[in-house]
């Protein structure tokens, strides 16, 4: 009786542990993945941001000359 008792617990403290590895192995997946979503989301950020400050240089330079643009450019730095 006392050999099953035991045999049994140890089977379930095996149950256990083999879950909690199975649960550690899907976690890190799951960070994986949501660290690869985060890099694929602040790359896309960054592109759209650099297109905008692109687009907004252009418009710049389409409205105004290189020399107005320079001189403000200096009084900024000022």
């Amino acid at each position: 009786m006392l050999f099953a008792k035991q045999l049994e617990v140890r089977l379930l403290l095996l149950f256990l542990f083999l879950l909690l590895d199975q649960l550690k192995r899907l976690l890190r997946q799951q960070l994986y993945l949501l660290l690869l979503f985060l890099r694929l989301f602040l790359q896309l950020q960054l592109q759209l941001f650099l297109k905008t400050l692109m687009d907004f240089l252009l418009l710049l330079f389409r409205l105004f000359s290189l020399p107005l643009l320079l001189q403000l450019l200096f009084l900024y730095q000022r």
